[in-house]
């Protein structure tokens, strides 16, 4: 079969369209569409699905089948199809199917009368109750003493619990049939004899239900009576997910034919069908839709963290810069202060330089002061006068340099104007070679 024009229709990619052409080869599904639903609610995990798949044929309740919280049984009675087929006995006729009728109903107030007090009796005395027998063992045991009875060849029955199957039933959108049986019944024997036997009947439960039966007689088929609100038997119960709620919406009361049960069990299909493709539609968009929003929350997220980056950074940034500006801004009032401070010392400086001499003087040194900035100085000094003198009268002029050494012009040598240590003693304009008439020259030290 040649599905690549329905590919575009489907809106599936390739890689997913041969995942649906495999699980179609294994599970031997015809309808496509099925393959595809079921592989979107497993993710499009093959083997999970088909797992899955092939747990459900044989009857076994799937890895998601749980006992907590099973989900509520609604019994519509205005919304079900009711077929009802009086028994061969004659036991529903007459005076027996009212006096019947109102001991079944007295039956199951009294049981759940009972049991309810039981159980709150129990959860107030704190007893921890255990059945005498497991609901599953009691599943399994009747379809084993099915098997003893009538054979092997009848529709699958789902091995799990009532609750179970609830909950499979509901995931997987599938429709639920819920067979009740009467040990004591002839009409229940002749109906799984005939009619569940019937090869038309298997195949077509087998392909459109999740199928479940249990004895009337076990305690979790009465509690499954109590849930569905059975009537006579043989019992068929059709549930399926309306509203998101599982519901009732068909019940076959009485002994049907192959043919007849078949007409009843397609018309229930055909009636409630649009609920379940309308359900599995709704599951795909909302799969769809929280998708969309997963990618749309980690888009925020990562919006929020590029964001809060950028944010970071920015406060950095301005952190980094009120920290240099305040640097800046001690470092100019350090320097204005530096300043500040070598101006009073000049100021106080002044004294530290002697008169200068008169020009006829004999011991007068005639020196010539060239400062970097190319203005010239000139003073008289006595030889006596010591180096120190000379240094500050160069460094109390408004134009000298604020760190600066005195060199002679030739031979080249620096004049040691200041001594090393309080000790040393500076020499004198004689001591150093300077007589007469000097050029020195004044060199920037922070140039």
């Amino acid at each position: 079969m040649d599905y690549s024009n329905e590919n575009g229709a489907l809106g599936l990619t390739t890689q997913q369209t041969d995942k649906v052409l495999q699980f179609q080869d294994l599970t031997g599904i015809e309808d496509i569409t099925i393959c595809r639903d079921v592989l979107q609610r497993h993710q499009w995990n093959l083997e999970v699905a088909v797992q899955e798949q092939l747990n459900i044929r044989e009857g076994r309740p799937s890895v998601y089948a749980t006992e907590s919280r099973p989900p509520a049984v609604v019994n519509d009675l205005l919304g079900q199809l009711i077929y009802t087929a009086p028994p061969t006995d004659g036991s529903q006729s007459g005076f027996k199917r009212y006096f019947r009728a109102l001991f079944g109903f007295m039956w199951n107030v009294c049981y759940s009368t009972i049991i309810t007090v039981l159980q709150i009796t129990r959860r107030l005395l704190g007893l921890e109750y255990r059945p005498r027998i497991e609901a599953l063992q009691e599943v399994m045991e009747f379809i084993q003493l099915y098997e003893e009875k009538y054979g092997c060849n009848h529709p699958v029955f789902y091995q799990g619990t009532f609750s179970q199957v609830l909950n499979d039933a509901k995931r997987e959108l599938r429709f639920l049939a819920v067979y009740l049986h009467d040990p004591e019944s002839n009409n229940c024997d002749s109906f799984c004899q005939n009619t569940l036997s019937n090869f038309e009947i298997i195949r077509y439960i087998n392909s459109n239900f999740l199928f479940w039966a249990c004895s009337s007689k076990s305690d979790e088929g009465r509690r499954t009576m109590n849930a569905i609100r059975c009537g006579q038997f043989p019992f068929m119960a059709l549930l399926v997910l309306k509203d998101n709620r599982l519901t009732t919406v068909g019940r076959l009361e009485g002994y049907s034919s192959p043919d007849l049960l078949l007409q009843r069990l397609r018309t229930v299909v055909n009636e409630f069908e649009g609920i379940l493709i309308q359900a599995r539609a709704d599951r795909v968009e909302q799969s769809i839709n929280r998708s969309i929003r997963q990618h749309q929350d980690e888009a925020f997220l990562e919006s929020l963290k590029a964001d809060q980056l950028k944010e970071r950074l920015k406060e950095e940034q301005r952190k980094a810069e009120q920290a240099e500006r305040i640097r800046q801004e001690q470092a100019a009032k350090e320097e204005e202060e530096r300043k500040e401070a070598l101006q009073r010392e000049k100021i106080e400086s002044v004294d530290k330089v002697p008169l200068e001499p008169d020009a006829l003087h004999p011991d007068a040194v005639h020196v010539v002061f060239k400062l970097p900035s190319g203005i010239r100085l000139e003073r008289r000094f006595l030889k006596n006068h010591s180096l120190e003198h000379v240094f500050y009268f160069v460094f109390c002029h408004p134009h000298s340099p604020d760190a600066f050494e005195i060199t002679t012009n030739f031979p080249k040598r620096v004049l040691k104007c200041q001594p090393s240590h309080e000790a040393d003693r500076v020499q004198t304009l004689e001591q150093a070679g300077l007589k007469n008439r000097e050029v020195l020259f004044i060199n920037d030290l922070d140039a």
